[in-house]
Protein backbone atom coordinates (compact mmCIF):
# COMPACT_ATOMS: atom_id res chain seq x y z
CA UNK A 1 0.00 0.00 0.00
CA UNK A 2 1.61 3.23 -0.91
CA UNK A 3 2.24 6.08 2.20
CA UNK A 4 3.89 9.52 1.84
CA UNK A 5 5.42 11.22 4.78
CA UNK A 6 4.41 14.54 5.86
CA UNK A 7 7.19 17.24 6.76
CA UNK A 8 6.25 16.54 10.41
CA UNK A 9 7.14 12.61 9.80
CA UNK A 10 3.58 11.53 9.99
CA UNK A 11 2.98 8.80 7.58
CA UNK A 12 0.20 9.68 5.08
CA UNK A 13 -1.78 6.28 3.55
CA UNK A 14 -2.93 7.47 -0.08
CA UNK A 15 -4.72 5.37 -2.93
CA UNK A 16 -5.07 6.65 -6.04
CA UNK A 17 -7.78 5.42 -9.09
CA UNK A 18 -8.46 5.99 -12.52
CA UNK A 19 -6.67 8.12 -15.58
CA UNK A 20 -7.16 12.15 -16.06
CA UNK A 21 -6.94 15.52 -14.49
CA UNK A 22 -6.24 14.56 -10.80
CA UNK A 23 -9.09 15.51 -8.40
CA UNK A 24 -7.20 15.43 -4.71
CA UNK A 25 -10.32 14.21 -2.65
CA UNK A 26 -9.91 15.22 1.26
CA UNK A 27 -12.77 13.03 3.81
CA UNK A 28 -14.22 13.88 6.74
CA UNK A 29 -14.00 13.61 10.87
CA UNK A 30 -13.36 10.28 11.66
CA UNK A 31 -13.73 9.19 8.25
CA UNK A 32 -10.82 7.42 6.32
CA UNK A 33 -10.67 7.31 2.20
CA UNK A 34 -13.49 4.19 1.98
CA UNK A 35 -15.77 7.15 3.00
CA UNK A 36 -15.33 8.35 -0.28
CA UNK A 37 -16.90 5.13 -1.39
CA UNK A 38 -20.12 6.38 -2.96
CA UNK A 39 -18.30 9.45 -4.87
CA UNK A 40 -15.14 7.42 -6.08
CA UNK A 41 -16.70 5.35 -8.81
CA UNK A 42 -18.01 8.60 -10.50
CA UNK A 43 -15.52 10.54 -10.05
CA UNK A 44 -12.41 8.21 -11.28
CA UNK A 45 -14.35 7.39 -14.44
CA UNK A 46 -13.67 10.77 -15.57
CA UNK A 47 -10.50 11.28 -13.71
CA UNK A 48 -7.64 10.43 -11.46
CA UNK A 49 -9.23 10.10 -8.18
CA UNK A 50 -6.33 10.74 -5.20
CA UNK A 51 -7.84 9.65 -1.77
CA UNK A 52 -6.00 9.33 1.70
CA UNK A 53 -6.48 8.89 4.90
CA UNK A 54 -6.08 11.72 7.30
CA UNK A 55 -3.51 11.65 10.03
CA UNK A 56 -5.87 9.64 12.81
CA UNK A 57 -7.79 7.68 10.96
CA UNK A 58 -7.07 4.65 8.52
CA UNK A 59 -3.50 3.45 7.68
CA UNK A 60 -2.18 6.53 8.65
CA UNK A 61 -0.21 7.58 11.41
CA UNK A 62 -2.42 8.42 14.58
CA UNK A 63 0.08 11.15 16.36
CA UNK A 64 -0.24 12.01 20.07
CA UNK A 65 -2.12 15.71 20.99
CA UNK A 66 -4.24 17.43 19.14
CA UNK A 67 -3.92 17.93 15.37
CA UNK A 68 -4.44 21.22 13.32
CA UNK A 69 -5.81 21.77 9.86
CA UNK A 70 -2.72 23.47 9.07
CA UNK A 71 -1.00 20.22 9.57
CA UNK A 72 -3.23 18.20 7.86
CA UNK A 73 -3.25 20.85 4.81
CA UNK A 74 0.46 20.16 4.65
CA UNK A 75 -0.50 16.18 4.89
CA UNK A 76 -2.96 16.60 2.01
CA UNK A 77 0.14 18.45 -0.03
CA UNK A 78 2.88 15.48 0.78
CA UNK A 79 0.17 13.45 -0.88
CA UNK A 80 -0.19 15.19 -4.32
CA UNK A 81 3.76 15.16 -4.53
CA UNK A 82 3.78 11.66 -3.72
CA UNK A 83 1.59 10.82 -6.82
CA UNK A 84 3.21 13.48 -9.03
CA UNK A 85 1.61 16.08 -9.22
CA UNK A 86 2.24 20.04 -9.41
CA UNK A 87 -1.68 20.84 -9.41
CA UNK A 88 -5.17 19.24 -9.23
CA UNK A 89 -8.85 20.08 -8.66
CA UNK A 90 -9.30 19.73 -4.81
CA UNK A 91 -12.61 17.93 -2.99
CA UNK A 92 -13.10 17.96 0.47
CA UNK A 93 -16.18 17.25 2.66
CA UNK A 94 -16.84 18.56 5.74
CA UNK A 95 -13.36 18.76 8.35
CA UNK A 96 -12.12 17.73 4.61
CA UNK A 97 -13.86 20.74 3.23
CA UNK A 98 -12.03 22.64 5.99
CA UNK A 99 -8.70 20.89 5.13
CA UNK A 100 -9.14 22.12 1.81
CA UNK A 101 -10.23 25.76 2.27
CA UNK A 102 -6.90 25.78 3.67
CA UNK A 103 -4.76 23.88 1.39
CA UNK A 104 -6.41 26.28 -1.27
CA UNK A 105 -4.45 29.33 1.07
CA UNK A 106 -1.30 27.92 2.02
CA UNK A 107 -0.52 26.04 -1.47
CA UNK A 108 -2.50 28.56 -3.63
CA UNK A 109 -0.85 27.43 -6.97
CA UNK A 110 -1.52 23.77 -6.80
CA UNK A 111 -4.79 24.27 -6.92
CA UNK A 112 -6.99 24.02 -10.22
CA UNK A 113 -10.25 24.72 -8.70
CA UNK A 114 -11.51 23.91 -5.17
CA UNK A 115 -15.15 21.54 -4.29
CA UNK A 116 -16.18 22.19 -0.75
CA UNK A 117 -18.85 19.65 0.70
CA UNK A 118 -21.07 20.47 3.63
CA UNK A 119 -18.59 22.61 5.51
CA UNK A 120 -17.60 25.53 6.71
CA UNK A 121 -14.99 28.81 7.09
CA UNK A 122 -14.89 28.70 10.73
CA UNK A 123 -13.74 31.42 12.94
CA UNK A 124 -16.66 34.16 14.91
CA UNK A 125 -18.92 34.50 11.48
CA UNK A 126 -19.50 30.94 11.55
CA UNK A 127 -23.06 28.86 12.15
CA UNK A 128 -22.50 26.52 14.84
CA UNK A 129 -24.44 23.18 15.82
CA UNK A 130 -27.02 23.25 18.45
CA UNK A 131 -26.17 22.57 22.03
CA UNK A 132 -27.80 18.90 21.81
CA UNK A 133 -25.86 18.44 18.19
CA UNK A 134 -22.64 18.95 19.53
CA UNK A 135 -23.02 17.38 23.08
CA UNK A 136 -23.86 13.90 20.68
CA UNK A 137 -20.95 14.60 18.72
CA UNK A 138 -18.49 13.96 22.02
CA UNK A 139 -20.46 11.80 23.79
CA UNK A 140 -19.07 8.12 24.50
CA UNK A 141 -21.05 5.11 25.52
CA UNK A 142 -21.43 1.68 23.25
CA UNK A 143 -19.74 0.65 20.69
CA UNK A 144 -18.90 2.90 17.20
CA UNK A 145 -22.34 0.71 15.20
CA UNK A 146 -24.73 2.05 18.14
CA UNK A 147 -23.42 5.55 18.52
CA UNK A 148 -23.52 6.29 14.77
CA UNK A 149 -26.57 5.09 14.61
CA UNK A 150 -28.04 7.19 17.76
CA UNK A 151 -26.26 10.13 15.91
CA UNK A 152 -28.42 9.46 12.36
CA UNK A 153 -30.51 12.12 13.42
CA UNK A 154 -28.12 15.19 12.44
CA UNK A 155 -26.24 13.49 9.80
CA UNK A 156 -28.96 12.17 7.62
CA UNK A 157 -31.92 14.21 5.82
CA UNK A 158 -35.38 12.79 6.83
CA UNK A 159 -36.23 10.72 3.63
CA UNK A 160 -32.87 8.91 3.92
CA UNK A 161 -33.75 8.06 7.36
CA UNK A 162 -37.18 7.24 7.09
CA UNK A 163 -37.32 5.67 3.29
CA UNK A 164 -33.54 4.62 2.73
CA UNK A 165 -32.45 3.45 6.48
CA UNK A 166 -30.02 0.76 4.29
CA UNK A 167 -27.93 4.03 3.00
CA UNK A 168 -27.05 4.46 6.80
CA UNK A 169 -26.13 0.84 6.97
CA UNK A 170 -23.83 0.96 3.91
CA UNK A 171 -22.17 4.00 5.28
CA UNK A 172 -21.42 2.21 8.36
CA UNK A 173 -19.90 -0.51 6.48
CA UNK A 174 -17.42 1.68 5.30
CA UNK A 175 -16.80 3.60 8.63
CA UNK A 176 -16.40 -0.32 10.05
CA UNK A 177 -13.61 -1.64 7.53
CA UNK A 178 -11.43 0.63 9.78
CA UNK A 179 -12.12 1.79 12.99
CA UNK A 180 -11.19 5.20 14.08
CA UNK A 181 -9.50 5.54 17.66
CA UNK A 182 -10.93 7.93 20.13
CA UNK A 183 -7.31 9.57 19.84
CA UNK A 184 -7.06 10.04 16.77
CA UNK A 185 -10.86 11.03 16.48
CA UNK A 186 -10.35 13.46 19.11
CA UNK A 187 -7.45 14.63 17.26
CA UNK A 188 -9.11 15.76 14.58
CA UNK A 189 -11.85 17.45 16.44
CA UNK A 190 -9.91 19.76 17.85
CA UNK A 191 -8.22 20.85 14.92
CA UNK A 192 -12.28 21.61 13.14
CA UNK A 193 -12.14 23.62 16.20
CA UNK A 194 -9.52 25.40 15.75
CA UNK A 195 -10.45 26.21 11.95
CA UNK A 196 -10.90 29.92 10.57
CA UNK A 197 -10.16 30.92 7.18
CA UNK A 198 -12.77 33.45 7.38
CA UNK A 199 -10.24 36.47 6.86
CA UNK A 200 -8.58 34.54 3.80
CA UNK A 201 -11.42 33.38 1.89
CA UNK A 202 -11.89 36.21 -0.62
CA UNK A 203 -8.16 35.81 -2.06
CA UNK A 204 -9.22 32.46 -3.36
CA UNK A 205 -9.08 33.00 -7.05
CA UNK A 206 -9.50 30.03 -8.31
CA UNK A 207 -13.11 28.68 -9.21
CA UNK A 208 -15.16 27.06 -6.31
CA UNK A 209 -18.32 25.11 -5.45
CA UNK A 210 -19.97 25.08 -2.73
CA UNK A 211 -22.59 22.03 -2.15
CA UNK A 212 -24.62 22.33 1.05
CA UNK A 213 -27.61 20.11 2.29
CA UNK A 214 -30.42 22.57 3.22
CA UNK A 215 -31.23 20.32 6.32
CA UNK A 216 -27.71 20.04 7.51
CA UNK A 217 -28.07 19.99 11.29
CA UNK A 218 -24.01 19.41 11.98
CA UNK A 219 -22.59 21.96 9.42
CA UNK A 220 -25.94 24.53 9.27
CA UNK A 221 -26.41 25.04 6.30
CA UNK A 222 -25.91 29.27 6.22
CA UNK A 223 -22.17 28.51 6.68
CA UNK A 224 -22.23 26.92 2.87
CA UNK A 225 -23.82 30.64 2.20
CA UNK A 226 -21.33 32.67 3.61
CA UNK A 227 -18.35 31.08 2.42
CA UNK A 228 -19.79 31.15 -1.13
CA UNK A 229 -20.56 34.76 -0.82
CA UNK A 230 -17.35 35.58 0.50
CA UNK A 231 -15.24 33.51 -2.10
CA UNK A 232 -15.45 35.92 -5.31
CA UNK A 233 -15.38 33.15 -7.77
CA UNK A 234 -17.70 31.00 -6.10
CA UNK A 235 -21.08 29.47 -7.14
CA UNK A 236 -23.37 27.63 -4.33
CA UNK A 237 -25.44 24.74 -4.98
CA UNK A 238 -28.39 24.08 -1.92
CA UNK A 239 -29.72 20.55 -1.88
CA UNK A 240 -33.26 20.36 -0.80
CA UNK A 241 -33.83 17.80 2.26
CA UNK A 242 -30.20 16.83 2.10
CA UNK A 243 -28.41 16.64 5.71
CA UNK A 244 -24.86 16.39 6.23
CA UNK A 245 -24.19 13.66 4.61
CA UNK A 246 -24.83 14.26 1.42
CA UNK A 247 -23.62 11.81 -0.88
CA UNK A 248 -26.04 9.15 0.78
CA UNK A 249 -29.32 11.99 0.94
CA UNK A 250 -28.51 13.55 -2.30
CA UNK A 251 -25.64 11.26 -4.53
CA UNK A 252 -27.03 11.66 -7.64
CA UNK A 253 -27.56 15.62 -7.80
CA UNK A 254 -24.05 15.80 -5.43
CA UNK A 255 -22.75 13.83 -9.05
CA UNK A 256 -23.99 16.28 -11.43
CA UNK A 257 -23.22 19.24 -9.69
CA UNK A 258 -19.48 18.06 -9.30
CA UNK A 259 -18.82 16.63 -12.70
CA UNK A 260 -20.19 19.42 -14.23
CA UNK A 261 -18.23 22.10 -12.20
CA UNK A 262 -15.03 19.91 -13.12
CA UNK A 263 -16.24 19.72 -17.45
CA UNK A 264 -16.77 23.43 -16.99
CA UNK A 265 -13.22 24.04 -15.02
CA UNK A 266 -11.04 21.90 -16.69
CA UNK A 267 -7.25 22.74 -17.52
Amino acid sequence: MPYTTSNDGARIHYEVHGAGDPVLMIMGLGSNAHGWARALPWVSDRHRAIVFDNRGVGRSDVPDGAYSIEQMADDAAAVLDACGHATAHVMGASLGGMIAQRFALAHAARVRSLVLLCTTPGGAPAVPATDDVLRALVEGGGDPATAYRRNAWFLYGADTREHHPERIEADLVERSRIPTTPKGYFGQLQAASRHDVWDGLPTIGVPVLVVHGDADLLVPTENGRRIASRIPAAELVLLPGAGHMLQADAGDAVRDAVLGFLERTGR
